[in-house]
């Protein structure tokens, strides 16, 4: 970045909002949700009548057992009678009717549900709304980080502080702002914590340039009526993950591939969920990103030559509000043990404030890196949007939606476009991944447990009880300092990317690294007592955060010996 854009951010790409994709989409919506219900109700009416009506019943069972099972405050007053009459018309049908008759009466069923869900799913983008947030956003964060990083409550109308020193936005910044101009951008973020929106849409927003993009936040959050307020007048789109019937999956991916089609810019998270074990995600839902290639090809069938680009995001953090819950979530799914299971509080403003107190107090940044830019094959692209493959030639992505000389749709080879899409954006995850020196940290001093307690297995090297033991500084040296020497060989091959924290010298990353790491739980992952030596006081939260380096294979390549552990 030029020094300028450093202090101030970029100028936005688009600067009148009404301009904005998502703006002209949310004046246009009745419209837009009349396009969904088409599409979808062609899309299941090409289905035989029986099954069809399998399809409706199974519709109907699965919403009866969540009303019963999962009943949230945001459900509509109507929901029951609304399956209910829904339930009782299908029933109706004689068994003597013709098949038209059936037909026609399945597809006036399919209409009510797939309007109803399209109404559900699709939100509004209101100006103002935005213009607030906006203002709020930049004073909240402002003002907090100039209190809690002087401790001082009197600084809290300073200004020496700046979020641009505390939100670090790296990577292929300029790449991805020319290529507004040329067609659609979708970004696919890594996911930690329930602060990512926040964080990605105001930097996006803020520091970037961008217009606002269209996201998907989860129907939860309408529980709370704030949250909802916004979230209805922000461009999100509602996703309840209760729903998981074929017509309530296939609106929303529908909604998904005619948004981008008409250009709105959209944002989600491809690992479905947050990361619960802290690793980068590795295996990604490829429902939504399929709709990715589904709009390009239909990009190509309308003439039209605007291309989609994915575009990776790997968010870093020292540490994560719901590192504790998330953990606990994970270990219990994997080995089937009665964890006590932590609350997940995030939804307190109090809990909140709290978690960025602490993150501006203890000159704690985050990292939020952009990836290399690809199109929907996963092929490089350049600031112009020309595709290259793997041996930097250029491509005509059009060419691969041909069957016989013209674009046409292909569900098939479609499936496997979106699978090595997929991959190579797990790939750019690892290799755009910025290492902060508490990654590095954490990963060597569990990597020591491990090495100590060799005969135990994972769950057995977490009931130990982590405050018999100290980690010489000895050991802590010699291992964090060849895992670093491995990361720089690794970076100078652009296969991972290090932080300004990562080349201090040893003893000085060391320090650092524990005085970020996880300062926000009660229970330390690392610190240092009250004689300067390195403990822990929990093995499972350190494991967290170990895992952020898991993957690169780093633990073959430390010559590991007998190294000391100490017992208290």
């Amino acid at each position: 970045m030029k020094k300028k854009e450093q202090q101030t951010g970029y100028e936005h790409v688009i600067p009148d909002i009404e301009d904005w994709p998502i703006y002209k989409l949310s004046q246009d919506r009745r419209n837009f949700i009349a396009d969904i219900d088409q599409f979808i109700t062609d899309r299941f009416m090409r289905q035989p009548t029986p099954k069809l009506t399998d399809i409706l019943s199974k519709t109907i069972y699965l919403e009866r057992i969540r009303m019963k099972e999962e009943p949230w405050k945001v459900d509509p007053p109507n929901e029951r009678q609304f399956w209910r009459k829904i339930r009782n018309q299908l029933m109706g049908q004689s068994l003597d009717r013709s098949e038209e008759e059936a037909r026609r009466t399945n597809e006036e069923l399919l209409r009510k549900i797939v309007h109803r869900y399209s109404e559900e799913i699709v939100g509004t983008f209101q100006k103002g709304t935005f213009l607030f947030a906006r203002r709020f956003l930049t004073l909240f964060f402002t003002r907090l980080l100039n209190t809690a990083a002087s401790r001082n409550w009197r600084r809290f109308w300073g200004s020496k502080h700046r979020l641009q020193d505390r939100l670090l936005v790296r990577g292929h910044v300029e790449t991805i702002r020319a290529l507004m101009k040329k067609g659609t951008v979708v970004i696919v973020p890594t996911h930690f914590s329930n602060l990512d929106s926040i964080l990605i849409g105001y930097a996006l927003d803020s520091f970037v340039g961008l217009p606002s993009f269209s996201y998907g936040a989860g129907l939860n959050l309408y529980n709370t009526g704030y949250t909802a307020y916004f979230m209805n007048r922000l461009g999100a789109y509602r996703v309840d993950r209760r729903k998981k019937n074929p017509i309530y999956l296939e609106v929303l991916k529908g909604m998904s591939k005619l948004s981008i089609q008409r250009g709105v810019n959209s944002l989600f998270f491809p690992g479905g969920t947050r990361s619960r074990s802290g690793a980068l995600e590795t295996k990604l839902k490829l429902g939504l990103m399929s709709t990715a290639v589904e709009a390009q090809r239909a990009i190509y069938e309308e003439g039209r030559q605007e291309k989609v680009f994915i575009c990776p995001l790997i968010l870093g953090y020292h540490f994560v509000l719901e590192g504790q819950f998330l953990i606990d979530q994970h270990l219990k799914r994997m080995g089937k043990e009665r964890y006590m299971q932590s609350r997940d509080e995030f939804y307190s403003f109090r809990k909140l404030t709290k978690f960025i107190w602490q993150f501006f107090s203890q000159e704690n940044d985050i990292t939020l890196s952009f990836g290399q830019p690809m199109d929907v094959l996963g092929n490089y692209v350049d600031a112009d949007g020309h595709s290259f493959d793997q041996y930097g030639n250029e491509i005509n992505l059009e060419e691969y939606f041909y069957t016989a000389g013209k674009v046409t749709k292909n569900l098939q080879r479609e499936s496997e476009y979106t699978k090595r899409l997929g991959e190579r954006i797990v790939e750019r995850y690892f290799k755009d991944n910025i290492v902060l020196s508490s990654h590095l940290v954490a990963f060597a001093a569990f990597q020591i447990v491990k090495n100590k307690n060799s005969r135990l297995d994972l769950y057995g090297i977490l009931r130990l009880p982590a405050d018999d033991y100290v980690f010489p500084m000895a050991t802590m040296r010699e291992v964090v300092g060849q895992l670093r020497q491995r990361l720089i060989d690794m970076a100078e091959a652009g296969e991972v990317k290090l932080s300004e924290q990562v080349m201090y010298d040893v003893d000085q990353l060391i320090k650092d690294g524990i005085s970020r790491l996880g300062t926000y739980h009660i229970a330390k992952p690392l610190r240092f007592n009250k004689k300067g030596q390195i403990i822990s006081e929990s093995f499972k939260v350190l494991y967290f955060y170990h895992n952020r380096l898991t993957g690169y294979g780093l633990e073959e390549k430390v010559q590991w010996k007998q190294f000391d552990l100490e017992m208290v």
